[in-house]
């Protein structure tokens, strides 16, 4: 009977125990790793230098815009300049080659978009191709690709004779559009704008709804690089757009437009340090920025800026590398840039 009591009691003190250790274990767990967080964010590991890879970089090529006196504020949802990453990644874009069938490569993008392949010659590298049945006009630039549609709305005003399909429909159809001619590539996924256009004047002004409108206008833009958005020079338009009618016939459906693409070589990047939040508003708020929209703001107005975030900058013409800037959003669809490399990467 002794040995069975005290069996019994030993097998309770070892079961106690058991459990004590296994509290221990899991409380020590927790303290350890709250303790180690602690000390990173006291003591946070020196970051990975950025590689520099591609030495100094050259200088974003923004265009000449007027800008005027505006005074900033920040009234963001962070309730100041946000934090950043110490550097941020650029991406190479391989230079487009010219050779003797660069103008071969034309016409047969030409005729694919349903335009005459015979060409009239405007330079040596520009030349324009007229439309099989309707009175449009391709322009190209034989040597990078770029291209634009017009369409002569006075010889045929039928394409606005119809309401417009729905933006989906309608970019779909600019997709359906360019993927035929071999000019779809794999990056250009990424947010779509649409603008409701009427004419006025003889001019197409903004549309308050799809049922106001003549035409859509698609901007197609590329899909985020390291999870970063790509805007081009002007705010919410991308360098390739369409302007479609609500038509379906071939020819009287895509009535202008412009092409500006040059690839990005994603497999070859290298990082770079970019400028604190602080120093870029420092910089924008002294007025060294690029106005990608001044919106409806006026001389020496006040404008309360409501966002600030990086985006890759794409300006619609040949640069050799796809570099980040800060994007500060502001009221009144106020937009300013600032390069986000720090200077001492830019070469003269």
């Amino acid at each position: 009977m002794t040995t069975l009591t005290q069996a019994s009691i030993g097998s309770r003190k070892i079961i106690r125990y058991s459990i004590y250790l296994i509290i221990f274990l899991i409380i020590g767990r927790i303290v350890l790793i709250a303790g180690i967080g602690i000390y990173k964010k006291v003591f946070p590991p020196a970051p990975t230098p950025a590689t520099v890879s591609f030495g100094r970089l050259s200088k974003l090529p923004f265009p000449e815009k007027q800008k005027f006196a505006l005074n900033f504020t920040v009234e963001t949802p962070e309730g100041g300049i946000p934090n950043f990453p110490p550097q941020s990644k650029v991406f190479f874009m391989p230079k487009i080659s010219s050779n003797l069938l660069s103008l071969d490569f034309a016409k047969e993008k030409a005729e694919k978009l349903n335009f005459n392949p015979d060409p009239q010659k405007i330079t040596e590298s520009i030349y324009k191709f007229y439309h099989k049945f309707a009175p449009a006009v391709l322009e190209t630039d034989i040597i990078t690709g770029a291209f634009s549609i017009s369409y002569d709305l006075k010889i045929d005003p039928t394409p606005l004779s119809v309401r417009p399909n729905q933006p989906e429909v309608s970019a779909s159809t600019i997709r359906s559009f360019l993927s035929n001619a071999g000019l779809l590539p794999s990056d250009l996924t990424g947010q779509i704008e649409y603008q409701y256009l009427k004419t006025k004047d003889g001019v197409f002004v903004p549309a308050l709804s799809l049922s106001d409108a003549n035409i859509i206008r698609v901007n197609l833009f590329r899909k985020s690089y390291d999870n970063l958005p790509v805007i081009s020079n002007s705010f919410k338009e991308s360098n390739i757009w369409f302007l479609v009618s609500g038509l379906r016939e071939r020819g009287k459906d895509v009535i202008a437009g412009e092409y500006h693409y040059f690839p990005v070589d994603e497999s070859q990047s290298a990082t770079y340090p970019i400028k604190t939040g602080d120093v870029a508003w420092q910089e924008f708020s002294s007025g060294n920025y690029y106005p990608e929209s001044l919106g409806a703001t006026v001389e020496n107005e006040n404008i309360k800026i409501r966002k600030i975030y990086l985006a890759y900058y794409d300006p619609g013409v040949y640069t050799e590398f796809l570099q980040p800037v800060f994007v500060f959003e502001g009221d009144k669809n106020f937009v300013g840039l600032v390069p986000a490399i720090t200077p001492d990467y830019y070469g003269e």
